[in-house]
């Protein structure tokens, strides 16, 4: 028996020692037992029990009697202890020589694939999650849309409550729509009580995350499962101040909407109208407001209801009759 795997661990741990008791307890089982011949149900675990050498056949009595298990266990235990033991060195040292490559690449102002790295599909998260876990100082999030895969957003509130508890910043931005979202909620209140901030927009953005200034990580627009990976200081600095720029727009997003629910809703109200003015189809409206198709035409109707229309079109008159823009203004966001 070359090697002790799973298999073999769990057959010993099974039939191999009620099988060794048994014989220890009787003082050795016949060497005719039915049971241990090469059709019988403890085959298995009687063969494993002959190459361990925890019996041996007394060739007088012809039977299989018990030997000392402290002197197997040495022989079996003792070399794999050795081999974890010398593993978990290599493991440690591997560690630190990759550890100098980690400060080498974070350090560097651009790498061996220039400022620039495309990830494809299933490479995007792994990307993302490494990131993340060499974060040193603050995060920067901008996530549109509120259809968040439950189980991707459990495990980031996992992985960002780890990240604050080192010490690091979070600042996530989000659309109003997440606001109606109970599994964003749950992730806000986990991060928000270590510190991070959560602020939402009712303006449409792309998805973006920078990590420490120095990278940052943005949809292609060509495919939408490719990501890019920017490590150019210049770009990273100009998403840096795009980001800053709609974050002093955005609005906190608390466990107690009360206070700004008012607000937000004419904020929403605005960018329907604007999105009805500048003449976009009702799934582009409907994503650049983070809310599905059903829920923008329920704007819609809100809106023919609130200025007497019964058509899109005698809708369209009526605003532009009254002048509306969209673009009136709307209370100013409130302090953190």
């Amino acid at each position: 028996m070359e090697t002790y795997g799973p298999e073999e661990r769990a057959l010993f741990e099974t039939q191999g020692t009620a099988l060794y008791e048994e014989i220890v307890t009787s003082g050795g089982i016949p060497a005719t037992d039915e049971r241990i011949q090469r059709d019988g149900e403890l085959h298995r675990a009687f063969q494993q029990l002959v190459e361990l050498r925890l019996i041996l056949h007394d060739r007088d009595a012809n039977q299989w009697v018990a030997e000392d298990p402290n002197s197997v266990h040495s022989r079996i235990v003792s070399p794999l202890s050795h081999e974890a033991a010398k593993l978990l060195e290599a493991s440690s040292q591997w560690a630190r020589a990759f550890g100098v490559l980690n400060h080498a690449w974070r350090k560097a102002p651009s790498t061996s694939n220039g400022p620039f790295t495309y990830l494809h599909d299933d490479a995007i998260d792994p990307f993302l999650a490494a990131l993340v876990a060499d974060c040193e100082e603050e995060t920067l999030t901008a996530q549109p849309q509120a259809g968040r895969d439950p189980r991707k957003l459990a495990l980031a509130a996992l992985r960002d409550t780890a990240l604050l508890d080192r010490g690091a910043k979070i600042r996530t931005l989000y659309q109003h729509s997440a606001r109606r979202s109970s599994v964003t909620h749950k992730y806000v209140a986990a991060v928000t009580e270590r510190g991070a901030q959560v602020r939402t927009l009712d303006e449409f953005f792309n998805r973006m995350i920078v990590i420490d200034r120095r990278v940052a990580v943005i949809p292609s627009p060509e495919d939408l499962k490719v990501a890019i990976a920017v490590r150019e200081p210049s770009v990273v600095a100009y998403l840096v101040d795009v980001f800053e720029r709609s974050w002093e727009r955005a609005r906190p997003f608390t466990s107690s909407e009360t206070t700004l629910m008012k607000d937000i809703a004419a904020e929403q109200r605005a960018m329907t109208l604007r999105m009805l003015i500048e003449g976009h189809s009702d799934p582009v409206s409907a994503k650049r407001l983070g809310v599905s198709p059903r829920t923008y035409a329920g704007y819609v109707a809100d809106l023919k209801a609130e200025f007497e229309a019964e058509t899109r079109f005698q809708l369209g008159y009526v605003i532009g009759q009254q002048g509306i823009s969209g673009s009136e203004p709307v209370p100013p966001p409130d302090e953190d």
